[in-house]
């Protein structure tokens, strides 16, 4: 009962409701691909911790990314029911293969005199990489700014241009992982809600609950334990330190490539510890919204073995 409902996500990679509120003009997210992990040698250089000046090892998720480009410029304005779009100027730089996939209007808009909130859509490149996909992905990002004309100045200066990782992330930061985890089908009780498995004498079935409820109310409630599908649900991990990103992948490339992903080709980023998803899923990376104080990490060396 941790997450209700327990629904399965309607596309392979999340969608954001809530962004970190900065005064700055900037962008506050990017994509990126799951490559896989592996693990690092890094001297613990945090004041208060129990490694202090040590070498440890640490578990590192390396997640490809890709440039992304502008694909248009949408301008909203409050309404009874949220949000409501007024217009969309798209990007004059749109590439033939992005357009055999996303359908671009060929009517030019004129950007709104008065509006109250502006967003970038930008689409992915995944034939940059050897993931085999060719359709992008497509997503908005808010675009933070103290007012409205702000805002569009900035938008206006990175329409025409393709956005890099590092030009929103730095090292040694915390960012946020938002992500839809593995499906594992349809499972039983006793995967999907942790049911103890009963003894050999007990009557009808083990590794099943024992009752569906009271007589009264004669109905079955939600909160009872049943089989069903289990897992691609969207999750966000908070926190998670931005340990290294990097242009060259010969850095972190292992021998024989990332298990069921192969070698990276562009920028990518390194993670301490796990992610959501499993290789080749769409991962989007926004700034932390919960504060919390950075430890003091020095890599030494990075792992390169074969995972195969």
């Amino acid at each position: 009962m941790q997450v209700w409902p327990r629904k399965r996500a309607k596309r392979s990679f999340p969608r954001i409701r809530n962004w970190q509120k900065d005064i700055q003009p900037n962008l506050h997210a990017f994509l990126g691909y799951k490559a896989g992990m592996t693990h690092i040698i890094a001297k613990d250089n945090s004041p208060n911790t129990l490694y202090k000046n040590q070498d440890i090892s640490i578990p590192v998720t390396i997640i490809e990314c890709p440039p992304i480009n502008p694909l248009s410029l949408r301008f909203y304005q409050n309404s009874y029911n949220g949000l409501k779009l007024i217009s969309e100027v798209f990007s004059k730089n749109i590439s033939k293969e992005v357009k055999k996939h996303i359908l671009v209007t060929k009517k030019e808009k004129i950007e709104p005199q008065h509006f109250d909130d502006l967003r970038l859509v930008v689409h992915t490149q995944p034939y940059l990489t050897g993931i085999g996909k060719k359709r992008p992905e497509v997503f908005e990002i808010a675009i933070k700014g103290k007012n409205a004309q702000e805002k569009l100045s900035y938008a206006k200066l990175i329409l025409e241009k393709e956005i890099k990782i590092y030009d929103i992330f730095k090292e040694q930061k915390f960012i946020d992982i938002h992500g839809i985890t593995k499906g594992k089908g349809f499972q039983g009780t006793v995967k999907r809600f942790g049911v103890p498995i009963r003894q050999h004498k007990a009557e009808k079935t083990k590794r099943g609950i024992g009752t569906l409820g009271a007589w009264h109310p004669n109905k079955v409630l939600y909160t009872v334990p049943q089989s069903g599908k289990m897992g691609y649900h969207q999750r966000t991990e908070y926190n998670k330190l931005n340990l290294m990103i990097g242009s060259d992948p010969k850095k972190i490339n292992p021998k024989s490539g990332f298990l069921h992903y192969g070698l990276i080709k562009n920028d990518y980023i390194m993670l301490k510890g796990s992610i959501p998803g499993p290789a080749k899923r769409a991962v989007i990376l926004t700034p932390n919204i919960r504060t919390r104080t950075i430890p003091n990490i020095e890599i030494k060396s990075i792992n390169l073995d074969s995972k195969q």
